[in-house]
């Protein structure tokens, strides 16, 4: 089994709605993405898959988020998903899941760093 891993980054704004304290305001980050491929077979040059296909895709989804206040986007709006790291850990996850549907590597787990001391994971299915 292969692992193969790109990170990435965004800037954007979210407020916590129903917290109790200071990230209930308005505030940024500077966002850090891990994305995290497994598989088992390697093609004919030895790749599991070429890194700029997994960093195309990931940034598809991360351009909706980059100098955006994340309150404001679909799935995150009032009365949707409150935009937690784990929240978007999560959606991430599913969305990318959708973009890389036809290749040949399944899509291990996000983790989404809000700072360099704090991140939330999701991985499928309890599988870490």
């Amino acid at each position: 089994m292969y692992e193969l891993k790109i990170i990435t980054h965004f800037d954007s704004a979210h407020s916590l709605r129903g917290y109790n304290g200071d990230c209930a305001n308005l505030h940024g980050h500077t966002w850090t993405i891990e994305v995290y491929v497994e598989g088992d077979q390697l093609n004919e040059i030895g790749l599991l898959v070429d890194f700029k296909e997994v960093k195309k895709y990931t940034n598809e989804i991360i351009k909706r988020f980059d100098h955006q206040c994340i309150n404001q986007i679909p799935g995150f709006r009032e009365n949707e998903l409150n935009p937690t790291a784990e929240n978007l850990s999560r959606y991430i996850y599913e969305e990318l899941a959708k973009l890389m549907s036809h290749i040949d590597i399944q899509l291990k787990k996000i983790s989404v760093w809000e700072s360099p001391n704090a991140c939330a994971t999701y991985f499928p299915n309890g599988k870490s």
